[in-house]
């Protein structure tokens, strides 16, 4: 099952469980905007991201997003 992630590993903003966010096959997470300042590829597998699906709100009462925020040591951007 997805982590859902609650935030970009760049910039560090939120991202709620139905927000529009993308993921590589590592669940690396990112906002629309940074995902798009990487054209799309991950900056730690180099795997491609996509959207991430959205858990449906009544399933997440039973299999909550993650709370555990994760950043990336090495900036995304220079």
């Amino acid at each position: 099952m997805l982590e859902l992630r609650p935030n970009c590993e760049c910039c560090d903003g939120d991202l709620p469980p139905a927000a529009g966010a993308f993921i590589c096959t590592f669940e690396c997470t990112f906002c629309p905007a940074c995902a798009a300042k990487l054209e799309y590829a991950c900056p730690n597998c180099g795997g491609n991201l996509v959207t991430r699906p959205i858990r449906p709100v009544g399933k997440l009462d039973k299999n909550p997003a993650a709370t555990k925020r994760t950043l990336r040591a090495e900036p995304c951007f220079t």
